[in-house]
């Protein structure tokens, strides 16, 4: 298969493990029908509609910035995995990948939040702050919504805090008596506030608006760390009960799904993502695998099999460290990750990946111009790189990988294997997810993968 690639700029999605406040809110409600579904755009980060965006690099420069982001998210992945009794307490990460405009309160205030997979509690900065980053944005005074309630920290709605894995479980209180919350970044950021009950609308890309009622919703009065100025909130996507996605249940069902798009020079179109009966992943072409348990809910783990470079033998997992038996297998376990660039593998396994695609690919590697990546090759149009499918091997599902996701451009000739080396963690990245509709079941506890062209699909309101 020719390997066809243009310039896609690339970057972590920030990542959380909140266990310090896991609860429902104590009732949901939508505007509109119950199980209704509605879709919205997502903003990547490195796209000129984004705050973020730098119109003074390079579009290989901000792979590199990219890159390097990849790294240490990859690195709070694996002080998580490796530290439980830290994890939870902690959340890890802070950066991000792909925005979302939400209005939060009554009268609406609007935000561009970023949209989180590994985070669960969706929070802001407040007024008035005690200690908060330089924001760009206004901050969201609580005082000023007629539909923010304090929680009181007695109440039932106040998430009990664990402070260590086990049943020991103490409720966190503010100096007035409102239930409070203190999450820290694995970048040395926090934030420290209370926890209330919002209304959160979500603007659907119909115009339609979709409000959402008695929202848990963290406010943050007291933040610092490494945040940017461009930074004003995080909408919890994660897997853990005091997420968005788990607090739509009763209305919507625990599910969403995405749409990556190729962050091509020549697309504008921003990628989607989906709730409700939007999110469903259906029809030819689907596979799903389970959700693996794991003392961290916010992460999804995944069972990896073993990859296949086609036209060779299957790479299996091998007994050590690294993999585990599940259902008379031996597996990864892998977290998707919809705000890792990079997939991260255990060492032997990338290595026999990487000289797979060696035997396959004819001409000779080069050198990464940025320096990052380890097996590269020359790219140009005139002169296509031959390379093949690649299929990772999922518990009951098999996922074909084109040359688009295994593959990303560090220079103008340059185009570089997306897989990297990694101990202790092992992470399925956003770059392999292009072009796949990925649906999460909370309910059903899966992943569902359907190859599909984001760039075309578009789905509205049902």
């Amino acid at each position: 298969m020719a390997l066809v690639i243009t310039s896609y700029s690339l970057s972590p999605l920030a990542l959380a493990i909140t266990v310090s406040i896991i609860s429902l809110a104590e009732f949901l409600s939508i505007a509109g029908s119950t199980r209704a579904g509605f879709s919205m755009d997502l903003i990547h980060r490195d796209s000129p509609e984004s705050p973020f965006y730098n119109h003074s690099l390079t579009p290989f420069e901000h792979v590199g910035h990219a890159l390097r982001r990849s790294a240490n998210r990859a690195n709070y992945f694996k002080s998580a995995s490796l530290s439980p009794q830290d994890a939870s307490t902690e959340i890890i990460a802070s950066d991000g990948e792909y925005l979302m405009k939400i209005a939060v309160g009554t009268p609406k205030f609007n935000l561009l939040a970023l949209a989180d997979t590994g985070s669960d509690l969706t929070w802001t900065q407040c007024s008035p702050c005690i200690r908060c980053y330089k924001q760009k944005a206004r901050l969201f005074n609580p005082r000023m919504s007629s539909s923010y309630k304090d929680i009181p920290c007695r109440s039932r709605q106040c998430p009990p805090l664990q402070s260590a894995p086990g049943p020991l479980q103490r409720r966190s209180c503010s100096t007035n008596g409102s239930c409070a919350y203190s999450v820290s970044y694995g970048d040395r950021s926090f934030s420290r506030g209370v926890i209330g009950t919002e209304t959160i609308s979500l603007g659907s890309t119909t115009g339609r608006l979709v409000s959402l009622r008695g929202i848990l919703f963290g406010c943050g009065y007291y933040n610092g760390g490494t945040f940017t100025e461009n930074e004003s909130g995080i909408v919890g996507l994660g897997g853990g009960r005091v997420s968005l996605v788990s607090q739509m249940r009763p209305s919507m069902g625990a599910k969403f799904s995405y749409c990556l798009v190729p962050n091509l020079s020549e697309n504008r179109k921003p990628s989607q993502i989906y709730f409700g009966k939007n999110a469903a992943v259906v029809g030819d072409g689907v596979v799903s695998t389970p959700i693996l348990p794991n003392f961290i809910k916010t992460f999804y783990y995944l069972g990896l099999e073993g990859f296949t470079v086609v036209g060779s033998r299957k790479l299996e997992i091998l007994d050590d460290f690294s993999s585990s038996r599940f259902g008379g297998s031996r597996k990864v376990r892998i977290i998707i990750d919809s705000g890792t660039t990079m997939t991260y593998l255990p060492p032997d396994l990338y290595s026999r990946l990487a000289m797979a695609v060696r035997r396959a690919v004819k001409p000779p590697p080069v050198r990464d111009p940025l320096g990052i990546l380890n097996l590269c090759y020359r790219y140009n149009a005139s002169s296509a790189l031959e390379a093949p499918n690649i299929i990772a091997h999922f518990t009951g599902a098999d996922v074909e990988l084109s040359p688009l996701n295994t593959f990303v451009r560090t220079g103008p000739t340059v185009a570089c294997l997306a897989f990297v080396p990694a101990e202790n963690v092992a992470i399925f990245g956003n770059v392999a997810q292009i072009n796949f509709l990925v649906g999460y079941d909370l309910v059903k506890r899966t992943v569902s993968f359907k190859p599909t062209d984001c760039a075309i699909r578009r789905v509205g309101d049902t």
